[in-house]
């Protein structure tokens, strides 16, 4: 392994200390040691022996260089040889500038391709998958949970694909090393009001609240008629983020009529901006019940007022009654009924106000008797004909035809 210790064991069977050990490097063609003595001017090797039947070849901090065919020869005659092969393995060595630098920032629905690039030996394997373990999507927006291959091909990113992503560099030798890459995917700011319309009653507390969406990080405010909302006893700002995700309430205490209509939240940031409006309205308390009418009340002040209607009624039927009787009486030209001159004549050849009674009373019965031929001068007059079958009271009289029903005597 690279940057490591070896030893190269060679084990001589000799019969006479006469005969010399050397070491030698075959692909660099190079001697190495000779008996008990360093050759090569690289500090880094080193030669050991046990009772002249053992030799170790030693190679301090070994490299890249280091790798290939070592001879151990004996110069007998014939000459004999044992050769070795020594692999210098090196763990994975992330190239970074050959791959993606540690944040890199794309355009959401733009393409993006992150590369990442190593070394090793053997060589290294580079395989990539996100840090908080979702699938990546690729080809098309096929999803794998991790991805073989140098270069990561990303196709019309999405919002949902910024994060850490992990490059991971592998050969069998430990260790494994790995490269983070933060993508940023921008976009413009986005807000979502859970509830346009909230109410609440005056004297209480209410909390409205907003989401918002926006990379690079946005400022988010509130503003009510035009003026920005800031902390204070009145206004209680509350502020919740997770990575490009935003979530900002505002309680307002005490509401008063001052408080109510519409309150703003605003994201803005390097992109764009945006807005949501929340009205804020007032819910009236209820009011205290009033006393309930009990139904017999109810039913009295119903009988009075429809009682008073049918004495109103009926008063003004017996006006209007009396009236188109004294116009039978005194009219002229009316079927059955003297003329005011006859009247006249007639009350005064009387000798006795006993008499011009009893003669009213029977030009009374007269006029009665032919009432129904007078119907339509009644009607022409706007009064109500008193027939049998269109007037009555509450008590209607048995017999219509008496006087004593109209009149009443002086």
């Amino acid at each position: 392994m690279y940057g490591f210790a070896y030893g190269l064991e060679g084990l001589i069977i000799v019969t006479s200390l006469l005969f010399t050990v050397a070491w030698i490097h075959i692909d660099r063609q190079m001697i190495l040691t000779i008996h008990r003595h360093v050759i090569s001017r690289i500090p880094r090797y080193s030669i050991t022996y046990d009772n002249a039947n053992t030799w170790l070849l030693h190679v301090n901090q070994a490299h890249q260089d280091d790798r290939g065919y070592y001879m151990c020869q004996v110069n007998t005659n014939p000459m004999i040889s044992q050769v070795g092969y020594l692999q210098v393995v090196v763990p994975p060595n992330i190239l970074d500038i050959e791959s993606t630098p540690s944040s890199v920032a794309v355009r959401e629905n733009q393409n993006i391709n992150m590369t990442c690039r190593a070394d090793g030996f053997p060589t290294p394997k580079i395989i990539w998958r996100r840090e908080d373990g979702e699938e990546i999507a690729v080809e098309k927006k096929k999803k794998v949970l991790v991805y073989d291959g140098e270069v990561l091909p990303l196709t019309k990113v999405s919002r949902n694909e910024m994060g850490a992503y992990l490059c991971i560099a592998t050969n069998g030798v430990p260790p494994s090393v790995s490269k983070r890459i933060i993508l940023d995917v921008e976009f413009s700011p986005m807000i979502w009001v859970p509830n346009q319309l909230v109410g609440a009653p005056a004297g209480t507390d209410v909390t409205i609240d907003c989401h918002t969406e926006a990379h690079p990080k946005a400022i988010i405010y509130w503003v009510y008629n035009s003026v920005m909302v800031l902390p204070s006893k009145k206004y209680k700002t509350d502020y919740a983020e997770n990575s490009y995700r935003a979530h900002m309430k505002l309680t307002i205490r005490n509401l008063q009529y001052g408080d109510f209509g519409n309150y703003r939240c605003i994201s803005k940031n390097s992109l764009g901006e945006t807005e949501g409006s929340i009205r804020v309205y007032e819910i009236p308390l209820p009011s205290t019940p009033s006393k309930q009418v009990t139904h017999s009340t109810v039913e009295t002040r119903e009988s009075n007022m429809i009682l008073g209607t049918r004495n109103d009624s009926v008063k003004g039927l017996q006006t209007d009654m009396y009236g188109t009787k004294n116009e039978i009486f005194t009219g002229s030209g009316v079927a059955g009924i003297p003329s005011s001159s006859s009247m006249s004549s007639s009350s005064s050849s009387s000798s006795s106000s006993h008499a011009s009674t009893a003669s009213v009373a029977s030009i009374a019965g007269n006029g009665l008797s032919a009432f129904g031929s007078v119907g339509n001068a009644i009607d022409r007059k706007g009064s109500l004909a008193i027939g049998k079958s269109m007037f009555y009271t509450e008590h209607p009289p048995n017999e219509l035809g008496s006087s004593e029903v109209f009149y009443e005597s002086n």
